[in-house]
């Protein structure tokens, strides 16, 4: 029954699930030889898409309609806006595109992602849900 205030929608992120990255910093720590490694998914995915993906997941479609900070989603059901634009989410230094290249920890840890972003955000809104359920 809310409307959720976001800032770009358009930047991108190297989404990853923080069971993975345990996972990863284990093999770091029993690594013989201490050395610097990134631990990503290597896949970006913009906060638009996530948004879009996070909704289908409690069956809302969502139409983007409008332009920069007058854009607005809306619950394709029932015509109610559900995301608009707020510039106080924009952050100062905005970085349009991050991801990370783990090429390093897969060829000498032999550690790479399970969970893609799809099922990160499955088991989010699951744990959502779930708190919801139990208020």
């Amino acid at each position: 029954d809310e409307v959720l205030s976001m800032g770009n929608l358009d930047a991108t992120r190297d989404w990853g699930h923080a069971e993975d990255y345990v996972e990863g910093m284990y093999l770091i720590m029993n690594h013989k030889i201490a050395d610097d490694f990134v631990l990503s998914t290597g896949y970006t995915t913009s906060v638009r898409k996530f948004l879009e993906l996070t909704a289908q997941k409690v069956n809302i479609d969502i139409k983007w309609e409008g332009k920069g900070l007058n854009e607005i989603g809306v619950n394709v059901a029932n015509g109610k806006t559900i995301v608009n634009i707020s510039p106080e989410f924009f952050r100062p230094a905005e970085v349009d595109v991050l991801i990370g290249d783990s090429s390093k920890a897969l060829k000498v840890l032999g550690w790479k992602p399970q969970i893609h972003i799809e099922e990160l955000v499955s088991k989010m809104v699951r744990f959502e849900l779930l708190k919801l359920k139990k208020s």
